[in-house]
């Protein structure tokens, strides 16, 4: 006979707490800061710091520097990790217990408009629309630009055409250039920018992902490494955003 007395797992127990869970679900659609969520959810800071400590603690969030000012961090959903606990979880109970494909995304009869928006319109925004373009279809129309906008970096395309997606005829644009459009969801891809959006009135960012500039990096070998891990972060953040949008 099994032991009626094995502790749950530890996944069942973290999610269990109902601000543990409100947490987890504010984080599933944008990485926010401690008073960003204390903000969101109306609950202490000190309360809300110490349930993100054991969320950290177990991996199932992360946390990074804010490249706008690093006495800022930006926490985000280890939703990998999240799954992988959950499998385990359904293999405790039942090692027959198979796990459910992905459920369809969802379909619009009107494409959705979506803008991504970073500093200079070079790397990750580039990347971000080439990505939702191409797994999104005809369900989105896609923009993306940046308040200091310069050329696109070579990387970007290269990263690019390695994951057979080709934006070879990209160009980089100011933020001003879409004024005067509507978006249903604008996501900012970069620290910095999301601090400078609301001094444009038309600007109103519902979503933010922090992810560092991998074109920062000097050493020509590592920024490509960086570039590539870029584009994997951004394509496995959309994926998710389809299911949300």
């Amino acid at each position: 006979m099994h032991n009626t007395q094995e502790q749950s797992p530890e996944i069942l127990r973290m999610l269990a707490h109902p601000l543990r869970w409100r947490l987890v679900k504010t984080l599933a659609i944008s990485d926010r800061r401690v008073q960003e969520l204390v903000d969101a959810l109306q609950q202490p800071y000190n309360l809300v710091s110490y349930h993100l400590k054991l969320l950290r603690k177990s991996g199932l969030v992360v946390l990074r520097k804010s490249d706008a000012d690093s006495r800022d961090v930006y926490y985000s959903l280890n939703l990998e990790r999240l799954q992988e606990d959950y499998q385990i979880v359904a293999y405790a109970i039942h090692p027959g217990w198979v796990w459910k494909e992905a459920a369809q995304v969802p379909a619009y009869p009107i494409p959705r408009r979506v803008l991504f928006l970073c500093t200079h319109n070079s790397a990750r925004s580039q990347m971000a629309e080439g990505l939702l373009r191409y797994q999104g279809g005809n369900n989105y129309q896609v923009a993306s630009a940046g308040t200091l906008p310069q050329q696109v970096h070579p990387d970007t395309t290269r990263v690019m055409k390695e994951m057979g997606i080709d934006i070879s005829k990209h160009r980089s644009k100011h933020i001003t250039e879409l004024k005067g459009q509507t978006f249903d969801e604008v996501i900012t891809v970069c620290d910095r920018v999301r601090e400078v959006c609301p001094a444009y009135d038309f600007c109103n960012p519902t979503i933010h992902w922090s992810i560092p500039d991998p074109a920062s990096i000097q050493d020509p070998e590592q920024r490509l490494q960086a570039f590539t891990s870029t584009a994997h972060e951004l394509e496995r953040r959309i994926r998710q955003f389809m299911y949300y949008s």
